[in-house]
């Protein structure tokens, strides 16, 4: 490339020169620019640039093989989620159903053993029952012997003769305990008239 010498300047200013000649380089200097600008274009285009695009292509390829396995993460993740959503739901279901199925348990085993509690109290009434009416008859027939001995050595007392007679004795005694349920029938019968009167 030429350059503008003060000459040139000076030339130009005298009016010699057309101004606009001086910003347009000579006709050699645009070719064997352009002959270079063509072999450094060539030499770009064959070296450079195959490199520079194996290198975009790479990264592409990088890029789409991440943005493929994020996608397939990301669907692999919605799955999972889906997937422990269900099993949330069945396991909710199922501790739903073990609930229900222990509260039916347990009001069976409830009702099971009020059953059974009836039943025992009642065998224990009924054994009590048993029990207080031997007793009972145990206390009358010991209460019938002191009443009749007591009885039999009061008469004696009162007549002035002895009753040592069994069969007597037994006759008196049971006269006297008849006469005496009687008595107290009587009075249980008048007791309960004056309680409805």
């Amino acid at each position: 490339m030429s350059t503008i010498g003060p000459q040139a300047v000076l030339a130009a200013e005298s009016g010699e020169v057309d101004p606009i000649k001086l910003f347009l380089p000579p006709f050699y200097d645009l070719f064997w620019s352009a002959i270079v600008l063509i072999i450094i274009a060539v030499v770009f285009y064959k070296m450079v640039l195959p490199k520079f695009q194996a290198v975009l292509d790479e990264r592409t390829a990088k890029i789409e093989g991440g943005l493929a396995k994020a996608e397939s993460a990301q669907a692999e993740a919605a799955a999972a989620l889906a997937e422990y959503h269900q099993q949330l739901q069945e396991a909710r279901t199922e501790a739903a159903k073990i609930r229900e199925d222990a509260r039916a348990e347990g009001s069976a085993i409830v009702a099971d053993h009020k059953v059974k509690a009836g039943e025992e109290a009642a065998r224990i009434v009924d054994t009590a029952h048993r029990q207080i009416e031997a007793e009972r008859q145990q206390a009358a027939i010991s209460l019938r012997n002191d009443v009749g001995t007591l009885a039999t050595q009061l008469a004696s007392k009162i007549v002035g003769e002895s009753l040592e007679d069994s069969a007597r004795q037994s006759r008196v005694v049971d006269r006297f305990l008849d006469e005496l349920e009687a008595a107290g029938a009587g009075a249980a019968s008048a007791a309960a008239n004056g309680k409805e009167g």
